[in-house]
C-alpha cells in the first residue's frame, strides 16, 4: 500500500482533513459515485453516522463492508 493521502471537508461547521490510503479513497469514490454523492456528501454521511469510532476508522470499514458486497476498486 501507499503512502496516505489526505482529503478535507466541513463537518458541522469545523473544517478537517481524512487521511487514508489511495486504495480505500478509490473505494470511498465508487461509493460516493454509486450513492450519488460527492466526496463531501459521503464524508458527512461517514461522520453522521460513525459514533464515538474516529472518522478515518470509520471511512475504512465503510470501504471494507462496501468492497466485500461489491468487489475491490
Amino acid at each position: 500500500m501507499s503512502g496516505l493521502k489526505k482529503r478535507s471537508v466541513l463537518l458541522a461547521g469545523h473544517a478537517t482533513s481524512v487521511a487514508l490510503e489511495p486504495e480505500f479513497w478509490a473505494i470511498l469514490d465508487r461509493v460516493a459515485e454509486a450513492d450519488g454523492l460527492t466526496h463531501a456528501g459521503l464524508l458527512k454521511r461517514i461522520d453522521a453516522d460513525r459514533g464515538r469510532r474516529p472518522l478515518a476508522s470509520a471511512c475504512r470499514l465503510l470501504a471494507l463492508e462496501w468492497a466485500a458486497r461489491n468487489g475491490p476498486a
